[in-house]
């Protein structure tokens, strides 16, 4: 089970968890998540007018083996107006390329961060690999 937590923060929210959104899927291979603005097909959408964050920006999937990857996906421009950034439990915070993958720890747990480049916006979702 892969259980994500998502919270949309503005410079003077910094801090806040107000208006957290969940979302779960059990590690089924073939298993999606995925986050954006579009609702019809992101379980966790962010403000309509969050123009930094793609209508599908992030997609979790999980693969064969019952393990977690999570792909920031190109969107519409060639270059991105976010930076996305992953925090695994104990290890340094990394940044994922446009368009890279980058594997979540079974049994482990962190933070994916998509910060607007251009103004003070970030969304944080968290993340937990139950086996």
């Amino acid at each position: 089970m892969l259980e994500l937590t998502m919270a949309s923060v503005t410079g003077a929210d910094a801090g806040a968890t107000a208006g957290m959104l969940m979302a779960d899927a059990p590690s089924d291979p073939g298993a999606v998540l995925r986050v954006g603005r579009d609702r019809a097909v992101c379980r966790l959408a962010t403000p309509d007018d969050w123009l930094f964050v793609s209508r599908v920006h992030l997609e979790f999937l999980c693969g064969p083996d019952g393990t977690w990857q999570v792909t920031w996906l190109h969107g519409s421009r060639p270059e991105p107006s976010a930076e996305v950034r992953l925090t695994l439990a104990g290890l340094p915070t990394q940044a994922v390329p446009y368009g890279g993958t980058a594997k979540l720890p079974a049994g482990g747990s962190g933070e994916i961060v998509i910060l607007d480049r251009t103004g003070p916006h970030s969304v944080n979702v968290g993340f937990y690999h139950e086996t």
